[in-house]
């Protein structure tokens, strides 16, 4: 097999990149390890940037998300006995979108399958070859047992945190930074439809919640739990109790609505940072190079944003002008650090320990950031998103 670009991991920022080269002409071949089906039913991320908003609808991606996505001008942040909205665009000109990473997921399916895009499913026994040569290639073997080799002219690893792509840059070239927090989120979907406008971010004694939503008629739940935690502990009974204390039910007349219970999860929570994000002809994208925690909502944003530097780079390297794929690494990075920070910073003031101290800390900057015009701000233009290439 040959092609010019072979892409690993058939998530939203293997399948967009895809997108985004066929747009320019470039021939790509996309690898999964999982079944379509599984890919497209995981449920993750559900918050859009302006700028993915912006892009998406640029390269003809959003027309389902015009006609279904719930546009949310900001956040509520709260604490016991206080509510206070953050209205992101009053603040910095920019909203975000509530469209699941499912349904981004559909409609790049659906794209690829209307361009006849080449996406081999449910392959086993990934592995990378010569990557400082221009002749890489991945080897692989198909549902039936079939060995591959898939030669190429560049290889991008968007196969997540497990895949193999992250480790094949060697032990001297590459750099990782991690952070594993003392907390997990536990996760629920519920047929009940949203008891808030616009999501609540709510620092509470008994921990962290967050009241999101995925449509007008399912709404999604966290709650911060420790580290190893059993779904199987927790009761419906005991979730919705949970929930309706942290979120502050009976604050200012406001009630949670509760309902059938559809999806449970605990999510650990971590930072991760490995550069560089190319190595000859291997380039990085997504969770391959970076995982953030939920908090700030950058995770997906991160996968969109890389693709959309990373696919002119490739088209361009192709042609002969290695400048922006040589660049790509570095300009990418500068956008993770910071999304990686603001991600940090909006866990740990909103996430309670054991520490009073710390505490009063964190009360004290909830109350300035939602008093404060320039805390206001500066959490808004993070959160709705910085400028792709930042």
């Amino acid at each position: 097999m040959r092609t010019q670009v072979a892409i690993i991991g058939a998530g939203p920022a293997g399948l967009l990149l895809s997108h985004l080269l066929a747009a320019d002409g470039v021939e790509s071949v996309v690898l999964e390890t999982r079944s379509e089906e599984y890919v497209a039913s995981r449920i993750r991320a559900g918050i859009l940037e302006q700028s993915s908003v912006d892009l998406l609808r640029e390269v003809g991606l959003g027309e389902r998300l015009d006609r279904e996505a719930d546009p949310h001008r900001g956040i509520y942040l709260q604490w016991p006995h206080e509510r206070h909205h953050l209205d992101f665009v009053d603040l910095v000109g920019r909203q975000v979108f509530v469209y699941g990473q499912t349904e981004v997921q559909k409609d790049l399916v659906t794209a690829a399958h209307a361009r006849g895009q080449q996406v081999v499913y449910e392959v086993s026994d990934t592995a990378l070859h010569d990557l400082e040569t221009d002749r890489p290639s991945v080897t692989f073997t198909d549902q039936d047992g079939q060995e591959h080799r898939l030669e190429a002219d560049v290889v991008v690893g968007c196969d997540g945190s497990f895949g193999p792509s992250r480790s094949a840059i060697p032990d001297g070239v590459r750099q990782s930074w991690e952070r594993t927090y003392d907390y997990s989120w536990f996760g629920i979907l519920a047929d009940v439809p949203p008891s808030t406008d616009e999501l609540i971010y709510a620092w509470h004694d008994d921990g962290f919640a967050l009241h999101s939503m995925r449509s007008s008629t399912v709404s999604r739940f966290y709650l911060q739990v420790p580290n190893g935690t059993d779904v199987a502990d927790w009761s419906d009974d005991r979730i919705w109790d949970a929930l309706a204390v942290r979120l502050g039910h009976g604050l200012d007349g406001w009630s949670l609505a509760t309902g059938p219970i559809t999806d449970r999860s605990v999510l650990p929570m971590r930072s991760f940072v490995q550069q560089p994000m190319r190595h000859g002809r291997l380039f990085l994208a997504g969770d391959a190079a970076h995982i953030v925690p939920p908090t700030g909502a950058k995770g997906l944003n991160l996968a969109v944003a890389d693709v959309a530097l990373l696919a002119p780079a490739l088209t361009a390297l192709l042609k002969g002008d290695h400048a922006p794929a040589d660049a790509y690494s570095d300009t990418a990075l500068r956008r993770v650090w910071r999304c990686t920070h603001f991600s940090w910073w909006m866990t740990t003031m909103l996430h309670t320990g054991t520490d009073p101290f710390d505490r009063q800390l964190q009360l004290s900057q909830l109350r300035w950031v939602a008093t404060s015009e320039a805390g206001a701000a500066g959490l808004a233009e993070n959160y709705a998103g910085l400028r792709i290439g930042f």
